[in-house]
């Protein structure tokens, strides 16, 4: 029987951990939420106001890990229209009972209705919200106030835009418009700096830090006034003391008016889809691996909206960026949503002055980067490589929505899904005589295999996929399941997207995920998320390779190497290293091996974030099989930040009598004591005496690579010298 977990002492251990990764949060979150809630006609703090209520709401009641709760993107188009129909304070009341909505859905364990929705409809509308966010904050980004009925007008209006602000002879307006355009500049190229000091602040507080120094240089360096125009610079941040006598009072007037219940339902939908989706997303993420009670946060985040909406904040949901910089800083618990609305109070209650230092288009700037990432070309090359009628369905919803709205245009995406489906089909039967039969049946196999076999019938669609997620969800993580579609007509985009997540979560906890039975099926692409049906057409696509490919192929002659330049999906080898704990691996190419294929080398592709926080890398890296087993260790050089880590719980082994190495080194790893007895005169004189790489051990294997990025034909060379000798003294060990 294994010794039952202190929570107790494990929550005291990671504190530091939380603390730490709940104030890079707010540095996000203070910029954001002040632009999201003038984004939407709102007071600027009613952002802030709605980060602080969800993070301590969300982190005592709520049944995610390592989520952060706060004003999401999605209702900056339904909470604009809203305000402006209804009044401010009316909007309020919309967004309290919105908040009623979202609790009632938790208490009635509706959290799989984001699984009704078809994966190319919720893309089209998260498209179509990105180009209303832009569309409305591109024109003051460059100080240009616009006032148009339709979105699509804003969008076709950015033109002129750009010509006026190439024309302005205002000074004040200049200086506004570089102000957005060079906040712009920074959104778009600080995740190209792959510098580990520079990202410790992110993107969105150097915009806030540079606005306020701006502001400072011209005060105190120059002894003038700001030259930006005062109305374009943020207004209205009112002190605490303020905040708490300035909370509104709800106006319960407009609440049997289909305005203000069509503006409910729309808050309500777009803040449960955004919510559930951000809260699958950063499962994914998380190093545990843990699955989040969806239902207990949807009530979670409804009461936060409650109590937001009478203190005069927006609706609170999950948010998928915030979270993501959560746990790539090393957030273990909920504890970490509770601090970053800690250090915003701190903030409002410290710098409430300087942040109306802040210019408007700086903060707008901010929003239509994160509407670029949403509604990015990108996404539409992805969903065309997935399927011309995904496409079909990507635009419906996205056109829809900006013509008519959010709930229509999602209606308007199911329902054009089930066309083509009936269409690609040439059958409605299909779906209508079957789709309330249980065609799901699992059970566990015996015998030496003892696997969890489950069988699906007749289709499997979004309409129906709850059925194959309940029997999934119900089997732990470390087990073996095969899923056959053998006896199904067909598997459309929705599952087959979330069979790939469910491989992934599986190989990551240690369990074994198969999907069979597609042989005899056929895919209009070659993506393995492209939806399948009984209709075999074989298609051979045939790759040139590029310049680089060509060069490693003839490096591989000229060493006798094993080169193959095939993109391979079973990647479950580095899924135990601790550096891919919180990424997602897409794939790797480039394949360099030595004839026995103990070492080899390869070009990896994974992604960190989810969602419009998702930033994909692309490095080389070099993979050492070893013979004997050895300590589960990570080696680096040692800098300023590993130095800084020691205060928030990381320790750096020293090795005895070896001080040189100690100083230069950062070592980390579990079992001290294994590790110092690893690292004797041989292993610690090679590392002194060759370039500093990164050297991660799992007990089994090895992972080696220098800087994140793909490396040249001579770095090659190096780090794959570098890989056999390294080897050979680890033999002799």
């Amino acid at each position: 029987m294994s010794p039952k977990k202190n929570n107790i002492k494990d929550f005291l251990k990671d504190l530091p951990k939380n603390i730490f990764s709940g104030f890079v949060v707010s540095l996000i979150a203070l910029p954001l939420g002040l632009g999201l809630a003038m984004a939407s006609d709102a007071p600027p703090i009613a952002g802030i106001i709605a980060a602080i209520i969800g993070g301590i709401v969300v982190s005592i009641l709520g049944g995610s890990h390592v989520t952060i709760a706060g004003p999401g993107n999605g209702l900056v188009g339904v909470l604009l229209i809203a305000i402006s129909t209804l009044g401010l304070e009316n909007a309020y009341v919309a967004i309290i009972f919105s908040g009623v909505l979202l609790m009632a859905l938790g208490f009635f364990r509706m959290g799989t209705l984001a699984d009704f929705f078809p994966s190319s409809a919720i893309q089209g509308m998260l498209a179509a919200i990105g180009l209303i966010i832009l569309g409305k904050q591109f024109h003051i980004m460059l100080a240009h106030k616009i006032k148009r009925e339709d979105t699509v007008d804003y969008l076709f209006e950015i033109p002129y835009s750009i010509n006026d602000a190439i024309h302005y002879e205002n000074k004040g307006l200049i200086f506004a418009a570089l102000a957005g355009v060079i906040s712009l500049a920074i959104m778009l190229f600080y995740s190209k700096i792959r510098n580990k000091y520079l990202q410790l602040i992110p993107a969105p507080m150097w915009i806030v830090l540079l606005s306020i120094g701006f502001s400072y240089y011209f005060e105190f360096g120059l002894h003038e006034p700001n030259p930006i125009a005062k109305e374009y610079m943020i207004s209205g941040i009112p002190s605490i003391q303020n905040i708490i006598a300035d909370i509104p009072t709800p106006n319960f007037s407009s609440i049997w008016s289909l305005s203000f219940w069509g503006s409910v339902l729309a808050l309500t939908l777009i803040s449960g889809i955004e919510s559930l989706l951000s809260i699958k997303a950063v499962d994914k993420l998380d190093p545990e691996k843990r699955r989040s009670n969806v239902n207990k946060d949807l009530k979670a985040l409804g009461l936060a909206t409650v109590g937001s909406g009478f203190l005069g904040g927006l609706n609170v949901v999950t948010v998928i960026a915030r979270s993501s910089v959560n746990v790539n800083n090393g957030a273990s618990n909920r504890s970490s949503n509770f601090f970053h609305a800690v250090f915003l109070i701190l903030f409002v209650v410290l710098f409430s002055t300087q942040l109306t230092r802040i210019p408007l288009p700086a903060l707008m700037a901010i929003l239509v980067y994160t509407g670029y990432k949403l509604a990015s070309p990108s996404v539409i090359t992805k969903i065309f490589s997935i399927g011309k009628e995904q496409l079909i369905i990507f635009f419906i919803t996205l056109i829809v929505t900006l013509k008519i709205g959010l709930i229509t245009g999602i209606i308007a995406g199911v329902i054009a899904t089930l066309i083509i489906h009936f269409i690609i089909n040439k059958s409605v039967a299909l779906f209508f005589r079957n789709v309330l039969k249980p065609n799901v049946l699992m059970f566990k196999e015996t015998g030496s295999e003892n696997n969890f076999y489950v069988s699906v019938k007749h289709f499997c669609s979004f309409l129906n996929y709850y059925k194959l997620k309940k029997q999934l969800d119900a089997v732990p993580e470390d087990e073996d399941v095969i899923v056959d579609f053998s006896m199904c007509e067909f598997v459309d985009h929705t599952v087959m997207e979330n069979m790939h997540s469910y491989q992934e979560l599986f190989n990551k906890r240690g369990g074994h995920f198969d999907v069979i039975g597609l042989d005899m099926h056929d895919s209009n692409s070659k993506h393995p998320f492209a939806l399948r049906r009984m209709l075999p057409v074989p298609r051979i696509i045939k790759n040139s390779l590029t310049r680089r490919q060509s060069n490693m192929e003839a490096l591989a002659k000229d060493y006798l190497f094993n080169y193959s330049p095939k993109k391979e999906k079973e990647v479950s080898f580095l899924n135990h290293f601790q550096f891919f704990s919180t990424k997602h691996i897409n794939h790797i190419y480039n394949k360099l091996s030595l004839k026995e294929s103990t070492v080899c080398m390869f070009d990896v592709e994974f992604s960190e974030g989810e969602f419009i926080a998702k930033e994909v890398v692309r490095s080389t890296m070099l993979y050492i099989e070893l013979n004997d087993s050895i300590p589960e260790f990570t080696l680096d050089k040692e800098g300023f930040l590993e130095k800084v880590s020691a205060f928030a719980g990381f320790k750096d082994i020293d090795i005895e009598n070896h001080d040189d190495f100690s100083d230069r080194f950062y070592l980390q790893g579990e079992n001290k004591t294994e590790i110092s007895k690893f690292f004797n005169d041989d292993v610690t004189h090679f590392f002194e005496s060759n370039p500093y790489y990164h050297v991660e051990s799992n007990g089994k294997a090895l992972l080696v690579f220098g800087k994140e990025r793909l490396a040249s034909l001579k770095e090659i060379k190096a780090l794959f010298d570098f890989g056999k000798r390294l080897k050979e003294v680890i033999a002799s060990v």
